[in-house]
């Protein structure tokens, strides 16, 4: 009986090594397509990522205009006066 299970047992291993090998092949075959993959993801913006970078420097370039604003007027505000309009844009 023993002899009997020794004999079948590499029958039945053989499905899980072919099934690794062929796993292991694909896995070999698809790395250059990743890899290139990424490099040109890293290379390229998409719209999406173009429009996110120019609303930013749009909230920056805002939240720097704010500041100024605010610097102007301090004196003003100190002093409970109105603050008048920019002479700028």
């Amino acid at each position: 009986m023993r002899m009997f299970i020794l004999a079948l047992l590499p029958l039945a291993l053989s499905g899980c090594v072919v099934g690794t090998i062929a796993s292991t092949a694909v896995d070999i075959a698809t790395i250059p397509v990743k890899v290139v993959s990424a490099g040109v993801d890293a290379a390229t913006t998409s719209q999406s990522e173009a429009d996110q970078a120019r609303g930013q420097k749009l909230r920056k370039a805002d939240e720097q205009r704010a500041r100024e604003e605010r610097k102007r007027c301090k004196p003003y505000s100190d002093r409970r006066e109105p603050c008048p309009p920019s002479s700028g844009q």
